[in-house]
């Protein structure tokens, strides 16, 4: 059975850093393509990165410079680095992971940035 297990929110201060973490458990699959998606109260949910199982990475531009997305294939785990955060980036961040022809979701992981 897949589950992901998502972990590194927290509240930090404008201009500070968080890494998240998308833990993906389970075996005898092969993971496709990863991404991170934000949903702040009032809005709706919107792609953040994502990361295809070869590496190659895409931001939504309001993140470009600041945060970097990255696997490990070996551990099953997808990481966000967040740099220089600020106010706007404050939302519930949700990893999402695509295995065969099925998406799956984690449970969210809030990101609070305030001073």
């Amino acid at each position: 059975q897949v589950q992901l297990v998502e972990s590194g929110g927290g509240l930090v201060q404008p201009g500070g850093s968080l890494r998240l973490s998308c833990a993906v458990s389970g075996s005898g699959f092969s993971i496709g393509n990863m991404a991170w998606y934000r949903q702040a109260p009032g809005k709706q949910r919107e792609l953040v990165a994502g990361i295809t199982s070869r590496g190659s990475a895409n931001y939504v531009d309001s993140v470009k410079g600041r945060f970097t997305v990255s696997r490990d294939n070996a551990q099953k785990t997808m990481y966000l680095q967040m740099n220089n955060l600020k106010p706007e980036d404050a939302a519930v961040y949700y990893c999402n992971v695509w295995i065969g022809i099925r998406a799956y979701w984690g449970q969210g992981t809030q990101v609070t940035v305030s001073s």
